[in-house]
């Protein structure tokens, strides 16, 4: 049976804040909420687009490096148009962003019916960092907000 709502939390949790859209996964999945399926994610873009395949609504949590104020949490619904270029630049090592798979989708005519794109500011992306206080604090935040999500989806 295809999934019907999925989160996909990536990163590299070896770089500082890069981990904290796994972080929220982990957190959500240790809660174990019926009808919400959680994934990790560090693969490329290709791969990306094939793993949200059959799922009604996605959403997608990665570390930003726009400028805000670390812990800023910026929402997209992806179907309303595309990504702020901001968003467009790494934050971290992916070869090609999560921002950047999700266009390459839209062109290809490949999202997901509903796409929610959530992206955490970031203050530390070191090799061996660990993650910083406002990036926690903004994932609790994350997590809140895609329990959200998913009532409103009528998996809740």
């Amino acid at each position: 049976m295809a999934e019907t709502f999925l989160v996909i939390g990536v990163g590299n949790e070896a770089r500082g804040d890069d981990g904290v859209g796994l972080t929220v996964a982990r957190k959500l999945k240790k809660m174990q909420l019926p009808g919400l399926a959680v994934a990790e994610f560090q693969g490329d873009a290709a791969a990306l687009m094939e793993r949200w395949q059959g799922a009604a609504t996605v959403v997608l949590v990665d570390a930003a490096a726009s400028g805000a104020a670390p812990g800023t949490v910026h929402r997209f619904e992806a179907q309303a148009g595309p990504l702020p270029v901001e968003l467009l630049r790494p934050a971290s090592t992916h070869a090609l962003g999560p921002a950047a798979a999700v266009e390459l989708a839209r062109a290809l005519g490949q999202l997901p019916p509903r796409l929610i794109v959530y992206g955490i500011e970031g203050a530390a992306f070191a090799a061996g960092a660990a993650l910083s206080q406002e990036a926690l604090l903004a994932a609790a935040e994350v997590v809140v907000r895609i329990m959200d999500d998913w009532q409103e989806a009528g998996k809740g």
